[in-house]
């Protein structure tokens, strides 16, 4: 039985890794910048492991926890509502 729980346990490591592999390329794919992608993809992977400790094992979240999770979110509406900075290229000029 426990040989039979660690391989599940592993097997289930192995899905989570893949379905967050699986978003992230279509985050990449869907996003105007690879760092949007890559930071909403890891605050994401933070905010579900959160839920899942709560859910799975009943772990507390203390007020710092919170204080983190309210900072994440406000980088990122700030990382996705930030409008792109478009860069200018001089004309050469024609003599």
């Amino acid at each position: 039985l426990p040989m039979l729980l660690r391989l599940s346990c592993v097997g289930l490591a192995f899905v989570c890794n893949a379905v967050m592999w699986t978003f992230f390329t279509k985050a990449l794919q869907l996003s105007s910048s690879s760092a949007a992608a890559s930071v909403t993809t890891t605050a994401s992977n933070f905010i579900f492991s959160a839920i899942l400790g709560k859910l799975l094992f009943g772990e507390t979240w203390t007020p710092l926890w919170w204080v983190g999770l309210t900072m994440t979110v406000c980088g990122l509406m700030l990382l996705h509502t930030a409008a792109p900075q478009l860069v200018q290229v001089p004309a050469e000029k024609k003599e």
